[in-house]
């Protein structure tokens, strides 16, 4: 049910996604009744007016959790002084500067933190985690009550990393009982780091490892996260091709067309006939996402062939529609 000011009591997904003018157009066309059903971690690069025009022009039931990185300590606040609500992302080994400019931003802003727990690189036992924990309490001055508490997987990109993966989060989960967290989210990203491998012009699907995981762990009532159509990892490879991930239940539709001299606009409305005479095509139809709109006007030919920025705008559209609308049908299942 909303809360006072159009925010979902608890929202039901947790997108992991680069700050980049793609995605944030995405959120940025966000159905309004959506919005509060999201809570966005964006992961920042750097900070532009590319960035920081989009991340106040999100819809209003949009709170967003922003993850600085290496970027200075006071990324945050300079945010939020800029009219960005956010709640800021804390790392267990983040300084006691970072610790203590962050916990005053969330203070300022809105009185929560998202602590972010990644399974690969903070691989302390539960004692250290729970002293981690106490001491991102003393610096950032938040109590695990005034917290959201991310498990992230990174990729989970085959059946052995879900193998891998599940024991650890169960027994992550189990640890997590030690504090009264306000949620736990479980995020993997299940997009494989490099797609050059794929084969060109015609649409090859991808199992999505990351929702198997999630189907896993349902049954403990964590919360959903994903990387979106993109890899968990740093700096994933540029692909030259015309490429757009289309998502369905369980799996991606790849679909990366090669480039001819000159025809661009005709290989993109190529892509996109292909793609909405696909099995993923829902069966609403354009109105089912804003990036199904654009991807039905190439496919008449009602629009030029766009940007790679673009196509990630569309991909990540229908992305977090189909999520939500998964997440709405969704039963815990073994």
């Amino acid at each position: 049910m909303p809360a006072p000011g159009g925010r979902a009591e608890e929202p039901v997904y947790r997108p992991v996604l680069t700050a980049r003018r793609g995605e944030l157009e995405a959120l940025g066309h966000l159905d309004d009744a959506l919005a509060p059903m999201l809570s966005p971690i964006l992961q920042l690069s750097e900070v532009d007016k590319t960035v920081i025009g989009p991340l106040t022009r999100l819809p209003p039931g949009l709170l967003p959790a922003v993850d600085i990185g290496v970027l200075p300590d006071t990324t945050a606040s300079a945010l939020a002084c800029r009219g960005v609500p956010l709640v800021p992302v804390i790392g267990l080994t983040d300084g006691e500067r970072r610790l203590a400019a962050l916990g005053a931003t969330a203070r300022a802003q809105t009185q929560r933190g998202v602590v972010r727990l990644r399974l690969r690189q903070d691989r302390a036992g539960p004692d250290a985690t729970t002293t981690a924990v106490e001491r991102i309490g003393r610096h950032a001055r938040l109590a695990p009550e005034q917290c959201d508490l991310v498990l992230d997987c990174g990729d989970v990109c085959c059946p052995a990393d879900v193998r891998l993966a599940e024991p650890r989060v169960r027994r992550m989960l189990d640890w997590t009982r030690r504090h009264a967290w306000r949620s736990v989210s479980v995020v993997a990203g299940g997009m494989p780091p490099a797609l050059s491998r794929l084969p060109i012009d015609e649409p090859v699907r991808v199992d999505r490892w990351d929702w198997l995981l999630w189907q896993r762990l349902a049954d403990l009532g964590v919360t959903f996260g994903d990387y979106g159509v993109a890899s968990a990892a740093a700096q994933p490879a540029v692909d030259r091709h015309l490429t757009v991930p289309y998502t369905g239940d369980g799996a991606w539709l790849i679909h990366r067309w090669s480039r001819r001299r000159g025809q661009g606009d005709q290989r993109i409305a190529d892509l996109c006939r292909t793609l909405v005479s696909g099995p993923h095509w829902p069966a609403t139809g354009a109105s089912f996402s804003w990036g199904d709109q654009e991807i039905a006007r190439r496919a008449r030919r009602g629009a030029g062939a766009g940007s790679a920025t673009n196509w990630m705008a569309w991909s990540t559209s229908h992305h977090l529609a189909h999520v939500l609308n998964a997440l709405a049908r969704a039963t815990p299942s073994r």
